[in-house]
């Protein structure tokens, strides 16, 4: 199961010494979201971090920036323009969005699947067909080798409902930066995740 970390949205002075640490202990995507940065001020930072941990960067904005210099690839939004090839990875919101981008990503984020940890009012729709999504993530053939991880007011209690309901991980924002201790908090889901994921495949 895997757990993926999403930057913070601005500026953040523990950012870059935590991101040493949340590689350290073995993360192995970390998205880069800035929304409000423009392209030089996003290129000026990625330079400075060391280029060891490029291959685990993927981009939100500014995307060609990732082949500039060497990124693991591209993250695209949820009805943004599909890029050529297509990005990496993408978000979505609904089942039918969910549907038409199996196979054609590495990596689909699904959300919100529960109510926002930084994002006020940000929650799943009250009428979201779950059982319909259940028999989708866990369906074979179109989905190949595509990973579908859950976004949105993961906490690691949460983890439960995203490994009952299929999902192949769970991408982790509020959780990891709305802790004082953000790769503790990150380990701590990972470990979780971990344990819920060799439980059920024990079973």
């Amino acid at each position: 199961m895997r757990i993926i970390v999403i930057s913070p949205d601005k500026a953040d002075p523990r950012e870059e010494a935590a991101m040493e640490g949340l590689f350290a202990s073995g993360l192995e995507r970390y998205h880069v979201r800035k929304p409000g940065w423009s392209a030089a001020e996003l290129e000026a930072w990625l330079l400075r971090l060391p280029n060891a941990w490029r291959r685990r960067l993927f981009l939100h904005e500014h995307h060609f920036l990732a082949a500039k210099l060497g990124l693991a690839g591209r993250h695209e939004k949820d009805r943004e323009g599909y890029g050529e090839p297509p990005g990496e990875s993408r978000s979505c919101h609904d089942l039918p969005s969910l549907r038409m981008l199996l196979g054609r990503h590495a990596q689909v984020l699904l959300g919100p699947v529960f109510p926002s940890l930084s994002k006020e009012g940000y929650r799943p729709a009250a009428d979201f067909p779950w059982e319909e999504l259940k028999g989708v993530l866990s369906g074979t053939g179109k989905r190949g080798h595509c990973r579908v991880l859950a976004i949105g007011g993961v906490t690691a209690e949460r983890l439960g409902r995203c490994v009952e309901l299929g999902f192949d991980g769970a991408a982790a924002l509020g959780a990891v930066w709305g802790d004082p201790h953000p790769v503790r908090a990150y380990v701590d889901l990972r470990r979780h995740a971990e344990k819920l994921w060799g439980a059920r495949h024990a079973a």
